[in-house]
This record gives C-alpha cells, sequence and structure tokens, in this order.
C-alpha cells in the first residue's frame, strides 16, 4: 500500500497528541496496538516542544514491547489531504519514517495503518537518554506549541481518560514535577 492517494479507505495511527488532538477528518476511532515498539520520549524537539538552544523531547516509537494507541479511518476521498496535513505537522525536521504497519483494532482484526516510526539514525534520536536527563530536558523546555511538561501532562491525562495505563510516562511526570516544584 503506498503513501499517495488511493481508491480505499486507509487507517492512521497515533501514539501522542494525534490521540486527543487528530486535526483531521476520520470516520471512525478505534483504540489499537502496534506490537514491536514502545512509546517513549526519545526525539529531541527543536520545533514543537523546544528550541535549538534548549531542546525538549517529544515522543517516538522505540524499538519493543508494544504500545497502545488511537488508529483513525480515513475516508479515501480525504487521504490526500490528510496525508499532507500529517507530513506537515509531524515532520518539520524528518524524524520519523512514515511506513505502514498493521495494528490490532481493539475487539477486531488487524488492519494496515501508517505509522510514524522514530528514525534511530536521526540527529535527533534521543533514545539513549536516562528517565532523569529525560526529566530534566521536559521540565525546562519550550517551543512553538508550548511548553514541553504540558505535552507529557497531557498524554498521561489522555491515556487514563482511554483506560490506559502508561506506567513509564507517569513516572516521568512525577519526576518532571517534581523538577519543577524544586526550582
Amino acid at each position: 500500500m503506498g503513501l499517495a492517494g488511493g481508491g480505499e479507505d486507509r487507517w492512521v495511527f497515533g501514539y501522542g497528541s494525534l490521540m486527543w488532538r487528530p486535526g483531521f477528518p476520520f470516520v471512525d476511532r478505534r483504540t489499537a496496538v502496534l506490537h514491536g515498539r514502545r512509546r517513549a520520549f526519545c526525539i529531541y524537539s527543536v520545533h514543537h516542544r523546544g528550541t535549538y538552544e534548549r531542546p525538549g523531547l517529544v515522543l517516538g516509537l522505540a524499538p519493543g514491547g508494544a504500545v497502545r494507541g488511537m488508529a483513525y479511518r480515513v475516508a479515501a476521498s480525504e487521504w490526500e489531504g490528510v496525508y499532507a496535513y500529517l507530513r506537515e505537522r509531524e515532520q518539520p525536521t524528518e524524524t520519523y519514517f512514515e511506513t505502514w504497519r498493521d495494528v490490532k483494532l481493539d475487539g477486531a482484526a488487524k488492519v494496515p495503518a501508517l505509522v510514524f516510526l522514530s528514525d534511530m539514525k536521526h540527529a535527533q534520536w534521543a533514545g539513549a537518554l536516562t528517565l532523569d536527563q529525560q526529566a530534566r530536558l521536559i521540565a525546562g523546555a519550550t517551543g512553538l506549541s508550548g511548553r514541553n511538561v504540558d505535552y507529557l501532562s497531557d498524554l498521561v491525562s489522555h491515556l487514563r481518560e482511554d483506560g490506559v495505563r502508561d506506567h513509564a510516562m507517569e513516572k516521568l511526570l512525577k519526576m518532571v514535577e517534581a523538577i519543577e516544584a524544586a526550582a
């Protein structure tokens, strides 16, 4: 399945802000799981949640585990516009590979979905940072889309609303809040 337009509906998998703020038209929204990857703050952000002088971190998909997110079915007639929007939103510095991966929809079979996978060879890959290093970067960064800590807090809140407990993200948020309280 190519990324360009076609004659059938397509799915998009979101594991970060696409879960609660997709920003594009869709005809169905379902909880889904992608196996073989996990949600992680593994991309330096110099655009949305940080700057070149003070980078923040945004989510990516690191190898291993499984990640629960949201899958959106996009009508074939809307696909080209949605794909252009996603490229602009998700790829300001080309830190992700765009690819099709099977995701398991809750209560249904697997479907191929567009997934933005972290490019571990990109200069913005931050996958080797410790949790403490991540917390310190997130606590002090702000970019065009706002404070980095707000992104993390929104993530944890929306995951809980969707019935998902991501203990690693909850622990990271507590660490960031402790850093901010001590400042």
